[in-house]
């Protein structure tokens, strides 16, 4: 016969120490293959499994390299959690601080990139490892509060000795996972974390309410991107015959012209440039556009695909205001570059022949070694430039005429930079 499994938030209410008493009797019991008392819960009991499997050892915690100090701050600039902050300080912090908890943020892969709160509980946290760049994935901490929501994708309070390490007994813990509302695509997880003592029964509630606010929070910024969207699109759609849409990478649509509007364009995972079959509109050309794709049918009657040589003028005369202008053959759009980014296609424009990884990153920091880095750059930059950006090795397409215009005075080129590549060239212009 099934055993009930133990209600522990309503134990722990009335009485956290014989709670704690009580679990600790039942993962002994599990850990030796005895039968106890009452069953953990199923969420705990799965997580407790996948342990097992994987050989994480119960009596002996294992801590990953800390991510370095730059390494968490390049995660933290890329991670879109970083755009709600505020709202997870906001609805978090001021009670995790008087609550004697500590409010910690995980990336995707369980690496802490944002831990703040009660000073006291924030030395405690150093003692177990759980510190900024720890890694506390399930698959290498067990059993915890942000490596468990990871894993099964919805929110999970972690009390004394379900947790699978038997170091971490002494900690109770909350945690919710945060997606991506354009894709679904896990982006982290919230976990507010404390001593024992300092359980409570609505902790798990009120993190995951704060979980919902930040998606809600990323979906309104959304929509203000596909607005921004449609008045780039605007201009373009003007000028076509025919069925065409301009949506966002991830094929949310900003406007359409010639056909019913839809929500949603089923685009392929990575798109590029080109004649692409897409479901409900048959072979349809995509081309990028700032931010975006413009995607137009070629198979209606008469319909030609897109005509003229793209062409691609990265503008670096001006001072701290640099740009990106692509013109092809549905007319032509402009984005304004971040210092990086400007920097990163400067590169790229005077190596035509391409540059690996390894190449830019000693381009850019004298390391070859930094090639992480060089690669999520990249990433964004193929955002809004697609498959005009090619790599192994990374250069502009063969097709794409490029127009590099420099400042008159070489001493003007990218002032910020101190790109090694770049400064050679600032000092080896006539």
């Amino acid at each position: 016969m099934a055993l009930p499994p133990m209600n522990v938030p309503q134990l722990a209410a009335a009485d956290a120490a014989r709670a704690a008493r009580m679990l600790n009797e039942v993962r002994e019991a599990r850990l030796a293959g005895r039968r106890a008392r009452v069953a953990p819960r199923p969420v705990i009991e799965q997580s407790w499994e996948r342990m097992l499997r994987s050989g994480v050892d119960p009596e002996h915690d294992f801590r990953a390299g800390l991510l370095s100090a730059d390494e968490v701050r390049r995660r933290r600039e890329e991670s879109p959690l970083r755009e709600v902050l505020p709202v997870l300080r906001e609805g978090l912090l001021s009670v995790a601080d008087a609550a004697h908890h500590i409010m910690v943020v995980a990336d995707e892969e369980g690496r802490v990139l944002w831990r703040e709160g009660c000073n006291p509980v924030l030395r405690k946290a150093d003692g177990l490892g759980f510190e900024l760049g720890a890694d506390w994935g399930e698959a290498v901490v067990g059993t915890n509060g942000v490596g468990t929501p990871a894993v099964v994708r919805r929110p999970v309070q972690v009390f004394a000795a379900e947790h699978f390490v038997r170091s971490h007994t002494t900690w109770t813990c909350a945690g919710a996972p945060i997606t991506d509302p354009r894709n679904g695509r896990l982006l982290g997880v919230i976990d507010v974390s404390g001593p024992l003592e300092t359980m409570h029964p609505a902790t798990l509630a009120w993190v995951d309410a704060v979980a919902k606010l930040a998606e809600s929070r990323l979906r309104e910024k959304h929509l203000s991107s596909l607005e921004r969207l449609r008045a780039v699109a605007a201009p373009v759609l003007a000028r076509l015959a025919g069925r065409g849409a301009v949506v966002d990478g991830d094929g949310w649509t900003a406007a359409v012209t010639g056909m019913p509007y839809a929500s949603r364009i089923a685009l392929p995972k990575s798109p590029s440039p080109g004649r692409r079959w897409l479901p409900t509109l048959g072979l349809c050309s995509v081309e990028p556009l700032a931010g975006g794709w413009l995607v137009r049918s070629v198979a209606d009657a008469g319909e030609p695909q897109a005509g003229g040589a793209t062409r691609i003028v990265l503008d670096l005369t001006r001072p701290r205001s640099w740009s990106v202008t692509v013109s092809g053959g549905a007319g032509s759009w402009c984005h304004e570059l971040s210092p990086r980014h400007a920097e990163l296609l400067y590169l790229v424009a005077t190596r035509r022949c391409g540059r690996s990884a390894a190449g830019l990153a000693e381009d850019m920091f004298g390391d070859p070694g930094r090639t992480v880095t060089v690669r999520a750059e990249v990433s964004r930059v193929r955002r809004y430039l697609g498959g005009l950006l090619q790599h192994r090795p990374y250069r502009f397409c063969e097709d794409a005429e490029v127009e590099l215009l420099l400042p008159a005075d070489p001493k003007g080129l990218l002032p910020h930079s101190i790109a090694p590549a770049v400064v050679r060239d600032r000092a080896s212009a006539p």
